[in-house]
């Protein structure tokens, strides 16, 4: 039954519903927020079409255990999450410094939830009931199913599942698992027999009546040597596709935790009844009172058009996530979202994003997908693309054409990552041309991510005389249209195999473009990626030979600041930098230094006049 309106955080909420319990209660760490962006809003959606009652309690105090209870026990089950992204990365940067705000909490608040967010609210709601089932899920619970490095530990932690106490784990976009785990435990089956679905992981005992599985190495290996590590790593990331994969089984002491293959993508059908589920697409007013939430002003009056992702970035954890198999919803449904956005008399004309993990992904890669899934051994698009890759902007040029079309609206961005290699690969410039005309506001943002081929090599990505071939044809199109725009590229510094010369090659390159980065992204080694195994092991998975690794924050912080080299105050790290690279022909006054001497009397990046002496304090303060 839909129901416009927000689903119940309070006991008054369900009387007004005439409910006397609800059949999950639903704890996250986000603010409570009812839009298709956000995975609490959409599973619970999915379920209470499938006629079933949700409750949500939205960033509980964890310390106070009434929290826990307030909506009553639920008749069916707990569903616990971190929120949209990993609680630990919320909090810390990369150096491990507590963050100061957090967007998808009330008023940017930071510490809204609790470090490691799903082990904490899994303890509290069973010591709440203690005989109520716990189901885990989201992007927290997805990437850590297995034994993995936890970075803020600085060691390999055990599968969530042993930590929590949950009885069962939900992984990838659980739309599939959830319902399917309802209707068993809605038709009296208890938890710990639901073990036989995709998308699941579980605790056991015993590996009797299971069929066709792969042994890993045990928990005890894998975090006493990193041989083992890689080699439990590798057998995962071969077994990611819904087609290919085989069940799992991680040994553990006295138990074992065995991950079932994944559940198969949303067909476009599916996917298309999703999004158009009533979600109230905003946040519940109980916060406005406290400054709102601001996560929602980029996705609001955004549109998603597709899940999943070919792309193979190694430092990216979706292919572990959702997968390599595209799914794009339907034009007709993303049209007809577009015009309930134009509806709100909040929307101004502009729709500020067209996209999914790669916006121009709206199909699978190859045909022989449907059959056999993504090649395990193989990458779409790097070294080189496949033979076999579909490269097709047609269905997307038309959506975005329809949506330009569609009245009141002004203008249609498209602000998700643009893959630059497969655009450049389409030998149709429809797109291109089509993109530049009318879809960027000034700028294109871009990700390059480095300069060096031996660090995009690492990375995943395709050489940087790619990324050149797609800046001179961006040019030529402007040009054409007689249009100023500009490309902003991302960069990440610090990634496994960037030595000091691959980051003062960057630097050199970003000298010579005449633009710094506002923005630098670390490499942040979170659990699930080829490049976090790389970064803890020291070695290349793929081959197994050793690599250089930036480890230690002052490393770090030296490559981070070449990026950003006339910054005042990273003046120090960039002469430390340069001379310990012997790179001392870059200091001095000449038109390719990147900084000046150090001592002299008038330095200043910008080009103006800084005293000596303020110059000193900006080096005492770092």
């Amino acid at each position: 039954m839909e129901n416009y309106d927000f689903l119940p955080i309070s006991k008054e909420d369900m009387q007004k519903r005439g409910w006397e319990e609800c059949d999950f209660v639903f704890i996250t760490g986000d603010a409570y927020i009812d839009h298709p962006s956000f995975g609490t809003a959409i599973i619970s959606r999915v379920l209470e079409r499938h006629g079933y009652r949700v409750g949500i309690i939205a960033q509980p105090d964890w310390n106070n255990i009434d929290e826990f209870r307030k909506l009553g026990k639920p008749r069916l089950a707990f569903i616990i999450n971190s929120g949209n992204i990993d609680s630990m990365v919320n909090h810390y940067t990369t150096a491990k410094k507590k963050r100061s705000k957090d967007v998808y909490s009330p008023g940017d608040k930071a510490d809204c939830r609790p470090d490691r967010a799903v082990i904490v609210y899994s303890n509290k709601a069973r010591a709440a009931y203690s005989d109520v089932p716990i189901i885990i899920g989201g992007i927290e619970s997805s990437l850590r199913r297995l034994g993995h490095y936890d970075y803020w530990d600085d060691k390999v932690r055990k599968s969530i599942l042993i930590d929590s106490g949950a009885d069962l784990l939900g992984y990838g976009m659980g739309e599939h698992q959830i319902v399917e785990i309802a209707d068993n435990l809605d038709a009296g089956i208890d938890i710990k027999y639901i073990n036989y679905l995709k998308g699941i992981a579980f605790k056991t005992k015993t590996l009797e009546g299971l069929d066709d599985y792969l042994v890993l190495p045990s928990f005890k290996e894998i975090s006493t040597d990193k041989i083992k590590y890689i080699e439990s790593f590798n057998i995962q990331h071969k077994n990611t596709d819904h087609i290919s994969a085989k069940i799992l089984v991680e040994p553990y002491d006295n138990a074992y935790v065995v991950q079932n293959p994944p559940s198969e993508p949303l067909a476009t059908i599916e996917l298309d009844d999703v999004y158009a589920l009533p979600y109230m697409r905003t946040y519940h007013p109980i916060y406005e009172k406290t400054g709102g939430i601001s996560a929602i002003k980029e996705v609001k009056f955004s549109l998603i058009s597709s899940r999943g992702c070919y792309g193979g970035c190694n430092f990216c954890a979706l292919n572990f996530h959702q997968g390599r198999t595209v799914t794009e919803r339907s034009r007709q449904a993303i049209v007809n979202e577009a015009k309930e956005i134009v509806s709100n008399p909040d929307f101004k004309g502009y729709i500020h994003d067209v996209g999914g993990p790669t916006a121009n992904f709206r199909h699978l890669a190859c045909d022989k997908q449907k059959k056999h899934g993504a090649c395990i051994n193989k990458q779409c698009l790097v070294p080189e693309p496949c033979k076999n890759l579909k490269i097709d902007h047609d269905d997307y040029i038309k959506l975005l054409r329809e949506l330009r079309e569609i009245k009141g609206v002004k203008k249609v961005f498209v602000r998700s990552g643009i893959r630059f290699d497969y655009l450049i690969y389409d030998k149709d410039e429809t797109f291109f041309n089509e993109l530049c005309e009318h879809h960027i506001s000034g700028q294109l943002k871009v990700a390059p991510e480095h300069v060096s081929d031996n660090v995009l090599e690492k990375m995943g990505k395709p050489k940087h005389a790619v990324y050149e071939r797609f800046v001179d044809k961006y040019k030529a199109i402007n040009k054409k249209l007689d249009k100023n725009q500009y490309l902003v590229p991302y960069f990440i510094s610090s990634h496994p195999g960037s030595t000091l010369k691959d980051a003062i090659n960057l630097a050199e390159y970003i000298r010579d473009l005449g633009y710094m980065p506002e923005q630098v992204q670390d490499f942040y080694p979170t659990p699930g990626t080829l490049s976090t195994c790389m970064y803890y092991t020291e070695i290349d998975p793929r081959t197994m030979k050793k690599i250089y690794v930036p480890k230690t924050m002052h490393d770090k912080a030296m490559q981070r600041a070449l990026i950003q080299y006339k910054k005042p105050i990273n003046y120090k790290l960039v002469y430390e930098a340069l001379t310990e690279a012997g790179r001392t022909d870059l200091i001095g006054n000449g038109e390719r230094c990147l900084i000046k001497e150090k001592g002299h009397d008038k330095w200043d990046a910008k080009g103006g006049k800084r005293s000596f002496n303020l110059r000193k304090k900006i080096m005492r303060r770092k």
